[in-house]
């Protein structure tokens, strides 16, 4: 072990700047105290710079010179906190949060129809042995709880949710019922609030789109269907090594689940069994 002189001699310090800079408080632990302050400040008034920074200091209390201040926004990044701008919301996203309540247009229904109220959702599927994820959005049908179509991929993005649609359309017209005035419930995504969804659901479709307040816990019925759905066919699901192999089999349980699957709630018939015997379809 060098003894202290040595090894102030060796790297050229004077032993008095040693002992001050070991009694010297850094500067930031110093004026710790301001951290929440300044903070706030920045997140309030994202347009002010420094002196005006001291005034709002000086007008809670604290006075300070406008050096320390500084100082501490360039130790704590505060500039950069200073340009962040919270981004407008959307004129979609305007008009949900000032209609509250009613953007649910399906908790006001009294009675629901075959083909009046379509679910849908995003949920993520596990294959590969745990290594690989994939997205899932299935448009369920209320009353006769029909997946009406759906569409596996990589991202739960626009692509996929209006593939999905334009299946359960087509499943929809097949079936002799028109799009005008179906609702579709969901959460309040930012692919279900976007301009491409609802161009094609609201423009194109005259369907209607009513939203969760509550995210999934406002959509139990798709909520339902994709925890049971995963439960049950997890472990096929888990083994497949490719994503053309999952899709297959996704769509292969699906097709089980619309023509055979029995429904405790539907009288033990699965979806098309349910529909046929209602005359909603022949085939």
């Amino acid at each position: 072990m060098y003894g202290l002189n040595r090894v102030l001699r060796a790297v050229g310090l004077n032993k008095r700047t040693w002992y001050y800079a070991q009694q010297r408080q850094p500067y930031a632990e110093k004026y710790g105290y301001l951290r929440r302050p300044l903070f706030a400040i920045a997140r309030a008034h994202p347009e002010y710079g420094i002196h005006r920074t001291t005034a709002e200091l000086r007008d809670h209390g604290i006075h300070i010179n406008h050096k320390v201040i500084e100082k501490l926004h360039q130790d704590w990044n505060l500039s950069v906190l200073r340009r962040i701008r919270k981004p407008k919301p959307s004129p979609v996203r305007s008009i949900l949060n000032e209609a509250g309540s009613h953007i649910n247009l399906v908790i006001s229904l009294d009675t629901i129809d075959d083909f009046d109220v379509l679910y849908t959702d995003f949920t993520e599927l596990v294959f590969q042995r745990g290594k690989a994820k994939a997205q899932l959005m299935l448009i369920l049908d209320h009353q006769s709880k029909l997946a009406a179509g759906h569409a596996l991929g990589e991202r739960a993005d626009t692509e996929l949710a209006l593939k999905a649609w334009r299946k359960a359309a087509a499943t929809l017209r097949r079936y002799g019922r028109k799009l005008k005035d179906i609702i579709i419930h969901h959460d309040q995504d930012s692919v279900y609030t976007g301009h491409h969804w609802l161009y094609e659901i609201v423009i194109q479709g005259k369907a209607r789109v009513s939203y969760s307040e509550n995210g999934a816990k406002g959509n139990v019925h798709m909520e339902s269907f994709n925890g049971r759905f995963k439960s049950e066919n997890r472990l096929l699901f888990w083994e497949h090594e490719d994503f053309a192999a999952l899709e297959k089999v996704v769509n292969d349980r699906i097709r089980y689940y619309n023509q055979i699957r029995r429904h405790s709630a539907r009288g033990n018939k699965s979806p098309v069994q349910y529909l046929k015997t209602k005359g909603q379809i022949s085939r």
